[in-house]
């Protein structure tokens, strides 16, 4: 369903093991809204009975059944280059993505594009 590249499991083995609670997973979402119709987000989370759960380089990631047809096949990396060090997801379902690229839109969505806000 979705992976991670070893930079981004590292990072995210890092992140949970500051919280101090091995219950914790990666939740990753998507919620209407950005520039181009659909952002993601991610939150450290307990897995839900309903959630989608997958474990990939050692991370449990969690998706709600809402957020899991737009990110099967998903991949996240973790980059640290001079303008900045962050999560950049890799969205093979995204036909088009917005400059900022924390939004993107999908082949059926007929959503107009909204403000980008990051």
């Amino acid at each position: 369903m979705i992976t991670l590249t070893q930079e981004a499991a590292g990072k995210l083995r890092e992140l949970i093991a500051d919280k101090g609670s091995e219950d914790l997973a990666v939740r990753v979402f998507i919620k209407a809204g950005g520039c181009s119709g659909f952002s993601y987000g991610m939150a450290l989370d307990e897995p839900k009975n309903e959630d989608n759960v997958v474990e990939s380089e050692g991370v449990r990631v969690v998706i709600d059944p809402m957020s899991a047809p737009y990110l099967t096949g998903a991949e996240i990396d973790y980059v640290d280059t001079l303008t900045g060090a962050g999560f950049k997801i890799h969205n093979p379902n995204a036909v088009s993505t917005c400059g900022c690229g924390h939004s993107f839109r999908t082949a059926d969505q007929a959503d107009e594009p909204g403000y980008c806000d990051h």
